[in-house]
């Protein structure tokens, strides 16, 4: 805490699918993650790829962002095609970052990205392509589909059981993680949201950060407040 408010450090993403070979490694971030994590009342922190453990000891709680795919290796597949791009550096930081907060019990929130990561930080498995595997596009600037969600899941207390959601990936959780219990499904099945039963893990397929506050619009909810509801789980 840093007057009174959480420290909320957020993975970075990189320049590695852009860059020529050999060339400097650069880190970024989309700002809504930033811009959500301060009107929820925290500080964000942009993590660099160094020290994870002191970044579990340094901050209340850690949002897992988006990004490029994790490598199939790790759940004991091969790459299925040229969709599948990896950035081994930031999976190398990442792993051993989501395990010191695990180890702490400190929230974790799942995006995109980092949904399917904390699903295999749990020894859960992904879909490589849903396109490929099971025929589905889930990718699209513009995309927006529906998810239904369990009752008494955070995602339904806040936003009601049927909602519109935006759609930026063409993987997907395939088998969940331990302790993972889905929480929301798109109409093709696909699982687009979980909670933990007893860690304070949250994740959501979908990027909430590019639907709340000012950058919420007509088709869906305003994803804010499960950045409060984060927030809230950090000062518990």
């Amino acid at each position: 805490m840093i007057n009174g408010k959480p420290l909320i450090c957020i993975t970075a993403d990189s320049n590695s699918r852009a860059a020529a070979p050999n060339a400097p490694r650069d880190l970024w971030l989309n700002d809504f993650y930033c811009e959500a994590i301060h009107n929820a009342g925290g500080v964000a922190v942009i993590t660099g790829e160094r020290n994870p453990e002191e970044y579990a000891e340094l901050c209340d709680g850690v949002i897992m962002s988006g990004g490029p795919d994790l490598e199939p290796e790790y759940y004991g597949e091969t790459v299925l095609n040229d969709t599948v791009r990896i950035d081994p550096p930031r999976t190398a930081f990442e792993l051993p970052l989501m395990q010191a907060f695990i180890e702490r019990k400190k929230p974790m929130f799942g995006i995109c990205r980092g949904f399917q990561m904390i699903n295999y930080a749990l020894g859960g498995t992904l879909y490589q392509d849903l396109v490929e595997q099971l025929g589905y596009v889930h990718f699209a600037e513009g995309l927006y589909h529906d998810v239904t969600c369990t009752k008494d899941s955070v995602l339904c207390r806040l936003f009601g059981e049927k909602f519109k959601v935006n759609s930026y990936h063409h993987q997907a959780v395939k088998d969940p993680g331990r302790g993972l219990i889905v929480t929301a499904r798109s109409v093709e099945g696909i699982i687009e949201a979980y909670e933990h039963e007893s860690l304070p893990i949250i994740g959501t397929q979908f990027h909430p950060e590019r639907m709340s506050g000012r950058w919420s619009g007509d088709k869906t909810p305003d994803f804010a407040p499960i950045f409060d509801h984060f927030i809230n789980m950090t000062k518990k």
